[in-house]
C-alpha cells in the first residue's frame, strides 16, 4: 500500500530530502573549498538522517509493487542503502577531520545515489509504480 499524504504518494515527496542535501554538499565539496566545509558535513549528516523516513515509505510502497517491479525495487533499495552507507561514512571521515577521505567517498555516494534516483524513476515514470490510473 502506498504511504499517501492529502491524496499524493509520500515516498517521491521524501526523496527530495536525502537528494537535496547531498547534492548542496556535493556543490559545496565542488565550488566552497575548505571555507564552507562544516556546511558539506552538516549537509552529509543531515541527508544520512532524512533517510530514515524516506526509506520506510519506500518500503511500505514496495509491498504494493508487481512481482517484476518488486525486483527493480530491490536493486533501487540496493543502491540507495550503498549510498547511504558511503555518505555515513563519507561523514564519519569529515567528522574525524579526513576530509579528503570523506570528499571520495561522499563522490562515490553521489554516483550510487544517481543510480538509486535513476532507478525509482523508472519504477514511477515508466512503470507507473503509485500512481492511480482512471
Amino acid at each position: 500500500m502506498t504511504v499517501r499524504v492529502a491524496g499524493h504518494p509520500l515516498h517521491p515527496v521524501l526523496t527530495d530530502l536525502p537528494i537535496g542535501f547531498w547534492t548542496s554538499a556535493w556543490v559545496l565539496d565542488l565550488v566552497g573549498g575548505e571555507r564552507h566545509a562544516p556546511s558539506a558535513t552538516l549537509l552529509t549528516g543531515l541527508g544520512v538522517l532524512s533517510v530514515v523516513p524516506t526509506a520506510a515509505t519506500g518500503a511500505a510502497d514496495w509491498r504494493s509493487l508487481d512481482r517484476r517491479s518488486k525486483r527493480l525495487g530491490l536493486v533501487h533499495a540496493a543502491a540507495n542503502v550503498t549510498a547511504t552507507a558511503l555518505y555515513t561514512a563519507s561523514w564519519l571521515a569529515r567528522r574525524r577531520g579526513e576530509r579528503r577521505r570523506g570528499l571520495w567517498l561522499g563522490h562515490a555516494g553521489a554516483a550510487a545515489a544517481t543510480l538509486g534516483g535513476a532507478l525509482g524513476g523508472e519504477l514511477v515514470f515508466r512503470r507507473g509504480a503509485g500512481v492511480e490510473r482512471p
